[in-house]
């Protein structure tokens, strides 16, 4: 059976004109939003983020509080560049996320089975990221004091305390993690989350006062960089801008 000629012709214009019209609906509405001089979004319009309060603990006990301290500055030591990560805030941030959602692994699938996976495919147990910090901290000093004559971690030097971590990174020490937890995998954990409060914006609570973007240069949220675009091989002259904290300064210009 032959196709009708006038029928396909038809049907070609019809697809035509539909793709046509759609690409100038489009282009008309992009038109309207630039001439009229503002952006099609305000700043944080959409899911605007709450800036943590620094004081007090959310999650975290006064015991464990103090031993992620301990960690976090062992991570990140104070020297002539940056203050060092509790100063930075890296224990801050890391329990205002224990307290929320990714303490929580709300979106995570946490229903089982659980069973031992690949390296390569991280943590497959069955506790929260909240329940590895809890396990976590609690095997690590009773290591701690099961070895080092009944002190706890914060009690001990820095020099064994980077002992005890290395141990931990080297999968040297066992701490005797439930939960299907091992050991290296809770001193990854530690140090993955230390470096995000670390270099995150500061709504967070980390990166206080944006200690680690000054040291690296980084600019920061900020919205418009127009006016350095052809300014080659030039430092950047602003500092830098977090999320919140840059609001005012996204003005569009033109």
């Amino acid at each position: 059976m032959r196709n009708n000629p006038r029928l396909s012709i038809s049907r070609r214009r019809f697809l035509a004109s539909a793709a046509a019209l759609s690409i100038l609906a489009f282009h008309s509405s992009a038109m309207a939003r630039s001439i009229s001089g503002r952006l099609p979004w305000e700043p944080l319009a959409g899911a605007p983020p709450t800036p943590i309060d620094p004081l007090g603990w959310k999650f975290f006990t006064l015991e464990e509080a103090a031993t992620i301290e301990a960690i976090v500055e062992r991570f990140i030591p104070a020297d002539d560049l940056s203050p060092g990560g509790k100063e930075a805030g890296c224990a801050v941030f890391i329990d205002r996320q224990l307290a929320g959602s990714y303490g929580e692994a709300d979106r995570l699938y946490m229903q089982g089975p659980f069973r031992p996976g690949l390296p390569t495919q991280g943590y497959q147990g069955s506790l929260t990221p909240a329940g590895r910090y809890r396990e976590g901290l609690k095997a690590l000093n009773a290591y701690v004091r099961a070895h080092e004559g009944n002190k706890n971690f914060v009690q001990l030097s820095g020099e064994e305390q980077d002992k005890v971590l290395k141990g931990m990174e080297k999968g040297e020490i066992d701490l005797k993690l439930a939960g299907g937890l091992d050991t290296r995998a809770f001193f990854e954990l530690v140090l993955q989350n230390t470096m995000e409060g670390f270099f995150a914006d500061p709504v967070y609570g980390g990166n206080r006062d944006m200690v680690s973007w000054k040291m690296l240069g980084f600019p920061g949220a900020r919205y418009d960089y127009r006016d350095f675009i052809d300014k080659h091989n030039q430092p950047y002259p602003l500092g830098p801008v977090g999320i919140v904290s840059g609001a005012a300064d996204w003005t569009p210009k033109g």
